[in-house]
């Protein structure tokens, strides 16, 4: 079996890009848990007697979220880093760098056609998050819910898509590929 190298430009872009992800899901987790707006109104409102105020629920909802805005404006900032890595990521294949395998190509067995799929379907899917993601902060005002509405659900491509890789990674290591984790980081086998 051929051990697989790769570049120190193909490592940089790779874990840039795992980076950003982990650091969206961050800001997704913390919005949808301890940072949601109810949660917070909730222990706002909890705190205000103590001190004498009082808030209407809309009105501590309305603190809450100005409360997470900053938490939520790094979401942003890392979705623009995103696209700026995707686009490297399908601009390096013209220099002859990661280029995108078809799974179309006769003589490969299910596990790569597999693999190669997982891949394309995983970069349709970035480019649509991307797109909507875009569309809601710059489209016409008309399009913003329903490109929100269908940017929320690539936290559900994205789950599955770490899930998929992270254990072909570890089946590779551990079979067929082993050093493949050491090769993503450092270039080498050992």
């Amino acid at each position: 079996m051929e051990i697989k190298t790769y570049s120190k430009v193909y490592r940089i872009v790779h874990w840039a890009i795992a980076i950003s992800f982990l650091l969206l899901l961050v800001t997704i987790f913390l919005r949808l848990t301890w940072m949601n707006k109810n949660n917070m109104a909730v222990i706002i409102q909890d705190f205000l007697p103590d001190t004498g105020q009082k808030l209407s629920q809309e009105q501590a909802i309305a603190l809450a979220k100005k409360i997470r805005q900053p938490m939520w404006d790094w979401h942003i900032y890392i979705g623009y880093v995103l696209l700026g890595l995707f686009s490297i990521r399908f601009i390096l294949p013209a220099f002859g760098k990661m280029n995108i395998q078809s799974p179309f190509l006769q003589k490969q067995s299910f596990k790569v056609k597999f693999q190669k799929w997982t891949y394309l379907i995983f970069y349709a899917c970035v480019i649509v998050s991307l797109t909507t993601g875009m569309m809601v902060m710059f489209g016409p005002k008309l399009l913003q819910k329903p490109m929100e509405e269908i940017h929320v659900l690539g936290i559900y491509y994205l789950l599955g898509f770490i899930a998929i890789h992270l254990g072909g990674v570890l089946i590779a290591e551990f079979t067929t590929q082993k050093g493949i984790i050491s090769r993503i980081i450092s270039g080498s086998r050992e």
